[in-house]
């Protein structure tokens, strides 16, 4: 049963829902690079510290601290069973970096989970949501452009993914149910 994932999916596709899920039904963390960044600042940790300098700089997070935090992070008891990535890694220098990482921990990933969505089909949940949370800037124009960049940035992650064999897509198009059951009965 694979417990080692790193799930992608464009927005909307369901992530943080699926992942959710995941978690409950295998007792694996999700980990967001977000929740990572955020707990090692707050920690203190080496790694952390250089990240707050960068963060209150205004600047992105360099590759080198995102992945110093993920190797903090996947080292710790709790991911000993296995986790799921979400957010992480985001470009191929990113993967190539984790798969390094976790052959060094003795600790592989079993699959990349890709929930797959159509455009048209997350456009109006994405739309819902952004009035539900009052997000002003969340408008048909700029999800779109999210979405195209989230498919040039990603296909060359499922590329390498498929290299390895690890790819299993789902389809991330029904109620929050359906997906479910499609992603236990794929990775189980």
């Amino acid at each position: 049963m694979s417990r080692r994932i790193v799930l992608l999916g464009a927005p909307g596709a369901g992530k943080g829902t699926q992942a959710a899920a995941i978690r409950e039904r295998f007792g694996v963390p999700h980990i967001s690079t977000g929740d990572m960044l955020r707990a090692a600042v707050a920690a203190e940790t080496p790694v952390g510290l250089q990240a707050k300098a960068v963060m209150e700089a205004g600047q992105l997070v360099s590759d080198e601290i995102v992945i110093g935090i993920t190797r903090d992070r996947l080292g710790e008891a709790d991911c000993e069973p296995g986790f799921i990535l979400d957010g992480f890694p985001r470009t191929r220098a990113q993967a190539e970096a984790l798969d390094a990482l976790l052959e060094e921990l003795g600790r592989p990933l079993d699959c990349c989970l890709a929930l797959t969505v159509d455009v048209e089909e997350v456009l109006p949940r994405l739309l819902k949501r952004a009035e539900i949370e009052g997000r002003a800037d969340d408008n048909e124009e700029s999800i779109r452009k999210r979405m195209r960049e989230y498919e040039q940035k990603t296909a060359p992650l499922l590329d390498h993914y498929r290299q390895q064999d690890l790819v299993v897509e789902v389809s991330g198009v029904g109620t929050i149910e359906e997906v479910g059951r499609r992603i236990e009965e794929a990775l189980s």
